[in-house]
């Protein structure tokens, strides 16, 4: 493998060394790999958490990058679509509730 080391000590693996780690930690353990390659276990288990997730483009960085902040952009969109939601079926409610006082003899028709 032909990793990139930064002047910090930061080690930069491209998207095939990251698929090829994976596969040997299956063949010859999480330790012994990670030893091999001086890799964290957090490391791993976020390319394998991405890999999951999103296929082999999740383990590009700016592809994850783009793809978490679309996630969290939707995820607020749907919480907002959900205070909309609860907010229309109460009002709702309420008109129902004033129909019912304004016009009793509506409730024994149906």
């Amino acid at each position: 493998m032909h990793m990139q080391k930064k002047e910090s000590g930061t080690k930069k693996f491209t998207d095939k060394e990251k698929l090829q780690i994976i596969d040997e930690v299956k063949k010859n353990g999480l330790k012994v790999t990670l030893a091999k390659y001086d890799l964290f276990q957090g490391t791993y288990y976020y390319w394998k958490r991405k890999l999951l997730i999103y296929g082999d483009e999740g383990l590009q960085h700016k592809k994850s990058t783009q793809n978490d902040q679309l996630i969290k952009k939707l995820e607020r969109e749907n919480e907002q679509l959900k205070i909309l939601l609860a907010e229309k079926e109460l009002e709702s409610k309420l008109k129902d509730e004033v129909i019912k006082k304004k016009y009793p003899e509506w409730k024994k028709h149906r």
